[in-house]
């Protein structure tokens, strides 16, 4: 008979048989709470952030948690709350389809050496201004 491994050694340590007892049912659906993301925003036009998850049976169940979680500490305009089975994403092997997209620099504050160019400038300035 194998022993369980588990990624807790505390459970590995205690060398538990693996064998499935025959009298267990499986759980009724819904039994389980449901798992929501939570979105805040702070200012009116503002954009929502991501602040973190929640268990509730229901989304007005789940709005209400949220409220109470995360819209009490700081101020807060709006809240929306998802069900986590709706967020549709892209899986880790379609990130390729980022690899034609061009360098974009320009669109990068440090991609402007104004530093540079000011400093250039302040020095001509001070050229021209000392008669040199």
């Amino acid at each position: 008979m194998a022993t369980i491994i588990s990624l807790d050694p505390r459970i590995t340590r205690l060398q538990l048989e693996s064998e499935k007892p025959e009298h267990l049912e499986p759980k009724q659906e819904l039994d389980q709470l449901q798992t929501y993301e939570v979105f805040h925003q702070q200012k009116t036009g503002g954009r929502h952030i991501h602040v973190g998850s929640l268990h509730a049976p229901s989304r007005e169940l789940a709005l209400l948690l949220a409220k109470e979680q995360y819209g009490r500490r700081g101020q807060t305009t709006n809240m929306w709350v998802v069900n986590t089975r709706d967020v549709f994403a892209m899986r880790a092997e379609d990130a390729d389809v980022f690899a034609t997209t061009p360098e974009k620099k320009y669109r990068d504050v440090a991609a402007y050496m104004v530093r540079n160019k000011v400093e250039a400038f302040k020095k001509e300035q001070q050229a021209e201004g000392t008669g040199a």
